[in-house]
């Protein structure tokens, strides 16, 4: 945890034990005098000062016992040696104050037990909640560090500590109440007839109903104190688990208590786990399929494996600008922009459908050969909607297919191969086809050398506006070096001329021959 969180969850419970030892003090010198006569007959000063005292260096020393055998233990027994050494104090507590009445008042030891009867009482409830407060604790430091209590193969059930705990109270409880009413008893044989029966009737039960008032919120605050760990423990849960659902497996469960909550936590997170692995798997599979196709397409054309290298970077680099601008960043996430970049090399996985005859063809295709040409755009999307259908729909097939068909689209209605225009094609689309255009240019063709970057950017700005989304182009202008460091960095022989002086190479513009 931060320094400043575990600084606010110390003083929070120490806060906590301050409020217990300070009430408790109170309710100890109520009690004493409505279930002991002989505690009645002492002065407010003689009854007060022992009892705060005692409560004064019991406090003190909790925090030397917790921290030399409770919160220095193994992380498993850290709870449970919190409220044993707790509940250890307040038992020490009533052995002294028993033994001080007995050496300084002469009080007989059913007064001492009556004393030691109701600090166990008091100290049993206080030493639950401020255990229950150590358990939150150590589950935030988990889930904070990341880190898991490891679990024994043998633990105490819940079921068994709510049944211990149960039973313990309500002993606790009629213990309690039947030293109330039995001192009561002893009243009532004592006053005899100088009070009514209706004046002792009320005293008594306006007593048994404050004791029993003050245990019951005892008993509410551990109930309280428990939820909260159960809420905290299955607020991790669920949000775990719904996280998953969306395909979010980077959460998990902190594993901080040795019980059925501490399994429960420890399986989720070996579920998510093997969920990211087969996840992974999924991931890296799909990769080597899509580079696979991908290169396989480019293979058949005279381009290599190097452009759809370049040309998914450059779609990223684009993307990433985008991703703030207005028109943009309502589509354009970290997850689509990734999905962008994975899909970007299967744009022109329809080329394995053109004949080689006009695919390889060395010189200017004809109005034929370049109408079949064009067919790719179309053969890639069916081609990729025949996976989907057979695989079912998901993203990167669905935005994959997108690209293929659309990017050789034009801004201004006039590229193929449905004359998509404007907004109507999607966005891929027209990062792909800025991508693609201008690795066609810096790229040797068996119809035109490679052109340098400067006179690529140039054909591209030509295009603003009719070609190419405008706002795109403008993003291609921002990122200019890094465009050239892409195609620094994946250089081929195909790309020779990235970095060279302006090629003087008559007339490649974007209409003659397309970038294919």
């Amino acid at each position: 945890m931060a320094e400043a969180e575990i600084k606010a969850d110390s003083e929070n419970m120490l806060r906590r034990a301050a409020v217990h030892y300070i009430t408790g003090a109170a309710i100890m010198a109520f009690y004493g005098i409505q279930v002991c006569p002989y505690l009645e007959t002492l002065t407010l000063t003689q009854l007060l000062v022992p009892l705060f005292g005692t409560m004064l260096v019991q406090f003190a020393l909790r925090f030397p016992l917790r921290a030399l055998w409770a919160e220095g233990a193994d992380e498993k027994v850290q709870t449970k040696r919190v409220f044993l050494s707790e509940f250890a104090l307040f038992v020490a507590a009533g052995v002294f104050l028993s033994l001080f009445n007995l050496i300084v008042y002469g009080f007989p030891a059913v007064s001492g037990l009556k004393v030691v009867v109701g600090l166990l009482t008091l100290g049993f409830f206080t030493s639950i909640d401020l255990a229950l407060a150590w358990e939150r604790h150590l589950v935030r430091r988990f889930q904070e560090t990341g880190r898991h209590l490891k679990l024994d193969d043998k633990y105490f059930p819940l079921s068994g500590k709510l049944g211990l705990v149960a039973a313990a109270s309500v002993f606790f409880i009629l213990l309690v109440v039947f030293l109330v009413i039995n001192k009561d008893l002893e009243w009532l044989r004592e006053v005899g007839d100088t009070v009514s029966l209706e004046d002792a009737q009320r005293y008594i039960l306006a007593e048994i109903a404050f004791i029993v008032a003050i245990i019951l919120a005892h008993v509410m605050n551990v109930i309280y104190s428990f939820t909260r760990n159960l809420r905290f423990f299955f607020t991790n849960e669920t949000t775990v688990l719904e996280e998953a659902t969306r395909g979010c497996l980077d959460g998990s469960v902190p594993v901080g208590t040795n019980d059925e909550f501490g399994i429960m936590a420890k399986h989720t997170n070996a579920m998510v786990q093997g969920l990211r692995e087969i996840n992974a798997e999924v991931q890296l599979t799909r990769d080597v399929t899509i580079l696979s196709l991908a290169t396989l397409a480019e293979t058949r054309d005279n381009e290599t494996g190097a452009h759809i290298l370049r040309t998914q970077r450059y779609v990223r680099v684009l993307a990433e600008h985008l991703c703030e601008h207005p028109r943009f960043r309502d589509q354009l996430d970290d997850e689509l922009i990734d999905l962008l970049f994975k899909s970007a090399p299967l744009h022109d996985v329809g080329k394995v459908g053109i004949p080689d005859a006009i695919l390889l063809k060395p010189g200017k295709l004809t109005d034929e050969e370049f109408a079949i040409m064009k067919t790719h755009a179309a053969l890639g999307a069916e081609a990729l909607s025949v996976a989907e259908g057979e695989l079912g729909t998901n993203s990167f097939l669905r935005l994959a297919g997108e690209i293929a068909q659309t990017h050789h689209e034009k801004w201004d209605g006039s590229g193929y191969p449905k004359g998509l225009k404007g907004d109507a094609i999607p966005m891929s689309g027209r990062l792909m086809a800025v991508a693609d255009v201008y690795d066609a240019l810096i790229s040797k063709r068996v119809y035109k050398p490679a052109f340098p970057h400067d006179k690529a950017i140039g054909i591209i700005l030509d295009g603003k506006g009719s070609h190419f989304d405008p706002d795109v182009v403008e993003a291609l202008q921002a990122v200019e070096e890094e465009f050239i460091n892409i195609a620094r960095d994946f250089r081929d022989e195909m790309t020779d001329a990235v970095g060279e002086a302006p090629d003087q190479h008559p007339g490649f513009g974007l209409n003659p021959q397309p970038a294919t």
